[in-house]
């Protein structure tokens, strides 16, 4: 394993789609992009979670343009409510001393039709640094 010696953090806001009603009880999974487990945060009734750190590579390699090597880290999110599209997020970009803010969009199963998938999936593409 690979330390790396930064930190960045990720924080989800989850709501009901359409009307953004906050979600509370909603089950955020954070993976490496092997599988592994990293963290899992329940969203409180304002649909956010305690933010979760990352190992990150360090921040100084994010200022200058071309770097030798990404400067993020780069891990898969999961959320999960009864009653509720599932989102499946690839690839989520973590910086080194910063936020990443993650919107989930959960949507009612009532409201999809019936031929839509119960999972929405996003691969964010790596960022041209």
């Amino acid at each position: 394993m690979i330390l790396l010696p930064d930190t960045g953090y990720i924080q989800v806001h989850a709501y009901a789609s359409y009307a953004r009603i906050p979600l509370q009880n909603v089950t955020v999974t954070v993976t490496a992009n092997d599988g592994t487990a990293i963290a899992m945060r329940i969203t409180d009734r304002s649909g956010r979670i305690t933010p979760i750190p990352i190992p990150v590579p360090d921040r100084a390699e994010s200022q200058t343009p071309n770097p030798p090597e990404i400067p993020f880290a780069t891990v898969n999110l999961t959320a999960r409510l009864q009653d509720y599209e599932q989102i499946f997020i690839e690839n989520l970009q973590v910086f080194g001393d910063v936020t990443t803010n993650q919107d989930l969009p959960l949507v009612p199963l009532s409201e999809l039709p019936e031929s839509r998938s119960q999972s929405e999936q996003f691969d964010t593409p790596p960022q041209n640094l």
